[in-house]
């Protein structure tokens, strides 16, 4: 609700802002200059507008829908008799949002489908119990990691569209982490793999974001894509010798953030 709150307010300071530069040039009073700002003062306000607009995007708002935002926006600034009481519902947010972000994780679950089936469809895919669709692109000749172990992979992940979301490759560095420590599609994947080897998961949200997604690059409810190259299986640290920080007897180290929490 707090969240919901400050965009209402958000909006507020943006309709309040007289639309002319502060150096007395012409005012934007109409549609089509109000969207083409030419200040520095004009592009920040018109940035403005894009950040809430991406705050509230879970919404899913038809043009008409958009309109009764406007109004109702309008109202407050003016100080005009609001239709509705904000304290009746200002609270229904929340229930709005999360019915309209189940509806789109479903119609994102629908689309995928289709892309799911064709993917197990591939020469030399397999689909498992969980959904996942494995295909080996380059055979590794190392061992393969267990569940417990920590791994060093390069990869890429895609949305269905092709979109690329994210690349250890683009960063220009392997990334590491336990095998239980990342999404199950993972888990279950790169156990699947020798070291050495190339391998393409692709994952059905129940085993990746889930309805939830990960905002803003990864809707709810979408299959992704990844191409994994398993570099290495990570030996764990050896334990502290005796007398050594962390071992038994010695000091313990300082927690860290995370642990205090």
């Amino acid at each position: 609700m707090r969240k919901m709150c400050l965009v209402a307010m958000m909006l507020s300071v943006a309709a309040c802002q007289p639309q002319g530069a502060k150096d007395g040039s012409a005012t934007a009073t109409t549609p089509g200059a109000a969207a083409t700002p030419q200040s520095e003062d004009q592009k920040t306000l018109y940035a403005l507008g894009l950040s809430i607009g991406k705050s509230i995007s879970v919404f899913e708002m038809t043009p008409e829908e958009l309109e009764y935002v406007k109004a109702g926006l309008t109202a407050q600034v003016k100080g005009e008799k609001p239709a509705v009481e904000l304290e009746t519902y200002g609270p229904k947010l929340q229930e709005l949002a999360r019915a309209r972000s189940t509806q789109k994780a479903e119609k994102e679950k629908e689309n995928s489908k289709k892309f799911l089936d064709e993917a197990s469809k591939e020469s030399g895919a397999t689909k498992t119990e969980s959904g996942l669709v494995y295909k080996e692109l380059t055979a590794g000749t190392g061992d393969s990691p267990k569940a417990t172990d920590i791994v060093k992979v390069h990869y890429k992940g895609t949305l269905p569209n092709g979109t690329e979301f994210d690349s250890s490759y683009k960063r220009g560095e392997p990334t590491q982490f336990p095998l239980q420590g990342v999404i199950k599609c993972w888990t279950e994947g790169v156990q699947k793999m020798k070291v050495g080897g190339k391998a393409k998961l692709v994952c059905p949200s129940d085993i990746a974001y889930g309805d939830r997604g990960a905002p803003p690059n990864i809707p709810g409810g979408s299959a992704l894509v990844f191409e994994v190259e398993l570099l290495e299986i990570v030996k764990p640290p050896e334990a502290p010798a005796a007398g050594a920080p962390g071992a038994p007897g010695a000091p313990a180290t300082p927690p860290s953030a995370a642990q205090k929490k």
